[in-house]
């Protein structure tokens, strides 16, 4: 990829270059006021051109750098609740997904960007999500005696991670570190898709596919080994609905909602701004615009006429009114002359 991404700048270079230098054999014209001549218009455009086709190489090389997945299966499209502008997250599912990571994904993968009180109003009210903080234990301090302690979770506190630190992660399976899933759905291409089918794809590895001891086949991982083990399965869990059932599919798909909400907490709250905007923003621009062309109208819709004879006789109009204003002007300081004459 790097060397196809070389090659194609070499070559858009070398364009860029040849439209530099290359002379036109038109003659150059010379505008008034500084204009651009033929050369350096052609320059502009060439340097233009130039940075376009770079930006596009860039994009082309990031995206291609970023899509991991030449090695490894495609994920398929599924139909969720919560696509779309006027769609909002299940909160029952929420609540299911939340359960699910407790019970099976949170022994080995943390939510550090998390905190209790993210899941009030949610999936719990604050009552259930304060029930959830003090069931887990933190340490705390230094207290007025300079010394730590261990008290039970507060709403303020974040979700407890299952190891200390990345050493002991990769000791407790075999060298591999479970990502925090606080913004996996976001940061894996497929978002959803991905996560719900490297949950469920798991399946034996094809004639010739040599796994090492403690990888495991899943044709959606990027190279088809992965170090988690299957984790989803039918009736691993059991569901607070007994409606619902606890099936392999029920439980990828409630953890994937899920952790599509930890990665945008507020996307409700994002859609619901949205659609406000929108409807107060398109009764304003009505607003505007009529007021705007009730006030212009006026300007809009005026003729302008030029005829000569009109102006001819406008100027002849206007000299007679200023002689006789100026003969008015004499008149009146003649009298005020004779009035004086006769005083004296």
């Amino acid at each position: 990829m790097a060397n196809k991404f070389r090659n194609l700048s070499g070559k858009l270079f070398q364009l860029t270059h040849g439209s530099f230098s290359r002379t036109s054999v038109r003659p150059r014209m010379s505008f008034p006021g500084g204009g651009f001549s033929g050369r350096h218009s052609s320059k502009w455009l060439g340097a233009l051109g130039a940075l376009t086709g770079a930006a596009g190489l860039l994009i082309y090389a990031l995206e291609s750098s970023v899509d991991a997945s030449s090695d490894c299966v495609h994920p398929p499209h599924q139909h969720w609740n919560h696509t779309g502008l006027l769609a909002a997250l299940d909160k029952e599912s929420v609540r299911r997904g939340y359960f699910v990571y407790k019970e099976v994904c949170a022994s080995c993968h943390s939510l550090q960007y998390m905190a209790y009180r993210n899941l009030v109003g949610v999936c719990m009210t604050e009552s259930e999500a304060k029930a959830e903080a003090e069931a887990i234990t933190v340490r705390d301090g230094p207290n007025d005696e300079g010394e730590f302690f261990d008290r039970p979770g507060k709403l303020s506190d974040h979700f407890p991670a299952p190891y200390a630190n990345e050493e002991a992660a990769r000791s407790a399976n075999n060298g591999s570190y479970p990502p925090d899933l606080s913004y996996i759905v976001s940061a894996r291409k497929g978002g959803e898709d991905y996560v719900f089918a490297l949950l469920t794809g798991y399946c034996d590895p094809p004639a010739g596919f040599a796994l090492r001891e403690g990888l495991y086949f899943n044709p959606y991982f990027s190279g088809g080994a992965i170090a988690m083990a299957k984790a989803v399965d039918n009736e691993v869990i059991t569901f607070e609905d007994a409606n619902v059932p606890a099936s392999a599919a029920q439980i990828a798909k409630d953890v994937c909602v899920f952790l599509k909400w930890t990665s945008e907490p507020e996307s409700d709250e994002r859609r619901l701004l949205l659609i406000k905007v929108t409807l107060i923003s398109a009764f304003l621009i009505g607003i505007s615009y009529y007021i705007k062309r009730f006030k212009w109208s006026s300007l809009k819709s005026r003729k302008i006429f030029f005829i000569p004879e009109l102006e001819a006789q406008a100027k002849k109009e206007a000299e007679q009114a200023a002689e006789a204003l100026s003969k008015a002007k004499e008149q009146e300081c003649n009298k005020c002359e004779n009035q004086n004459e006769k005083k004296e």
